[in-house]
């Protein structure tokens, strides 16, 4: 088995490594932009994979990802986990149906709450207790989750018509445009940028460069928050207008 995740602020790669070190501690556990990837999933029949949800839906980077890659799903036997800052009804079940598209066995789904990646959005924030309760609570529902796995009954999350349904009417059927493709929204105030280039270097879009002024965002944003939660001096926003909370996963440890 092999573990492949896309990962914003750390949540999804963080649950990802938890699932196959319960399940199996030796199993390769990579991103999906690492080199080669495809290859190695190419070599394995079970794989776990993992994604943000973002608005009830797939991030447009992984999407592309799937049908990119159309003849490694092919027979695979797939666990998809998907992380999540609300309810999002099917989260899994979204990527799932994808995945079926290309011949995929999808063997089950895991949906786990964590602390919400949107620092732009004061709506969203919780306490650092209530986030660090959110992080213990989905790592006790990882290692059930695995232990179902080794047992062969997996847990179905995210799968079949009730979540199907809920994910429609939750999210996806008011806020679809927004991740039909990728955002040209993220913004960068170039009095507060410092051109450090952090920005630049961890963009998995490569949606950003260094000008002389500042840092300038392009149009193929895919709202991973990667770049927002890592800017020293807070300089880049995407949905909101300034940034409340820096959202990485190491802070709720």
């Amino acid at each position: 088995m092999i573990g492949i995740y896309f990962s914003g602020t750390g949540n999804t790669k963080y649950c990802v490594e938890k699932l196959m070190q319960a399940y199996d501690p030796v199993a390769e556990v990579t991103s999906i932009e690492e080199e080669n990837v495809a290859q190695k999933i190419s070599l394995h029949s079970e794989i776990v994979i993992g994604y943000p949800v973002q608005f009830s839906n797939i991030p447009k980077i992984v999407k592309d990802f799937i049908a990119d890659n159309p003849s490694v799903w092919k027979g695979r036997n797939v666990f998809v986990v998907a992380t999540m800052g609300l309810f999002s009804g099917d989260g899994a079940g979204i990527l799932a149906r994808l995945l079926r598209k290309y011949g995929a066995n999808i063997i089950g789904g895991l949906h786990l709450k964590m602390p919400d990646s949107i620092g732009d959005e004061k709506a969203l924030k919780r306490p650092l207790t209530k986030n660090q309760e959110l992080v213990a609570k989905a790592v006790h529902k990882i290692e059930k989750a695995a232990q179902e796995l080794k047992d062969g009954n997996p847990p179905q999350e995210g799968l079949g018509f009730l979540y199907h349904a809920a994910g429609l009417l939750g999210q996806r059927l008011y806020f679809y445009n927004k991740t039909k493709n990728y955002s040209d929204r993220l913004k960068i105030d170039e009095n507060a940028c410092v051109k450090c280039g952090k920005c630049a270097a961890v963009c998995p879009m490569h949606n950003i460069s260094v000008g002389e002024e500042k840092a300038i965002p392009g149009n193929k944003c895919t709202m991973c928050y990667r770049c927002i939660s890592l800017c020293p001096t807070r300089a880049i926003t995407l949905l909101g207008k300034k940034v409340y909370e820096q959202c990485r996963i190491e802070k709720y440890l």
